[in-house]
């Protein structure tokens, strides 16, 4: 069963090809989604192995998202990480995602930004808290980071749901993901990653602001549709988290 690593990137000319790079050491197959970058971005990843699909114009994670999903099923690919460009996600913990992916099959794995969280900005921490609560209600499971955009999805999943990019733009298109797999069939299982700020990152696209109120708005209504989804309130703080076991952290196995 193969596995594709999908990377958005826009204006990631200092670090796109150092996780291209580490990610084609883990996957069969990387795509990488320029999404209307102007610094060198594509020529970057001058004789590297990986599929270019280049926007004219930027569209968003969104639209990026879902270049690089279409092209993965085109390669035949049965799991699809998704990582960013900007070197915040490590490939190197694709393998243990992958493991993860193939130990629960028809679940969606996150890697969730469990270690290390005092080195999250303050208002990065609010606000992914905030989200982490609503979306685990509307998706009846309680979710530890939502935000996340290290993921695997199965091929299930991604052919079973499409957000509309129009509709569901920006950081909305990963929570339709996670709140309508969910409902269909494709819980998440959480693996614990590093919480990485490089001092010299550039700015996120993310905006704590109005970004959480669009997701929030959209998750609002995906309860209300459910008349408040009360039995997926009950199941988020009833049952646990689903945790996959960090076997390999600092060298040793897990026995817990």
């Amino acid at each position: 069963m193969s596995a594709c690593a999908v990377i958005p990137a826009r204006n990631e000319v200092r670090t796109i090809r150092a996780v291209v790079h580490g990610a084609l050491a883990c996957v069969d197959q990387v795509v990488v989604i320029d999404d209307g970058s102007d610094d060198g971005t594509s020529e970057a990843l001058d004789g590297l192995p990986a599929h270019i699909i280049r926007h004219p114009q930027s569209g968003g994670k969104a639209a990026a998202l879902a270049s690089g999903f279409q092209q993965a099923l085109i390669l035949g690919a049965d799991w699809v990480v998704t990582l960013d460009g900007d070197g915040q996600h490590d490939p190197a913990d694709i393998p243990r995602l992958l493991e993860a992916a193939r130990a629960c099959p028809g679940h969606l794995v996150l890697g969730a930004r469990l270690r290390q969280r005092h080195r999250q900005p303050g208002i990065r921490k609010f606000a992914n808290r905030f989200a982490d609560f609503w979306i685990s209600w509307a998706s009846g499971q309680r979710v530890p980071d939502s935000q996340t955009g290290f993921r695997v999805y199965p091929r299930g999943l991604i052919e079973s749901v499409q957000p509309s990019t129009a509709r569901r733009h920006g950081f909305v298109f990963e929570t339709a993901m996670l709140i309508d797999g969910a409902r269909r069939g494709f819980p998440c299982v959480a693996v614990a990653i590093d919480s990485v700020y490089n001092d010299d990152a550039r700015p996120s696209y993310f905006k704590p602001g109005k970004d959480v109120w669009e997701i929030f708005w959209f998750v609002w209504w995906r309860i209300l549709l459910r008349a408040l989804y009360l039995p997926g309130l009950w199941r988020m703080l009833t049952r646990p988290t689903r945790h996959y076991p960090d076997r390999h952290r600092e060298g040793r196995v897990d026995t817990a």
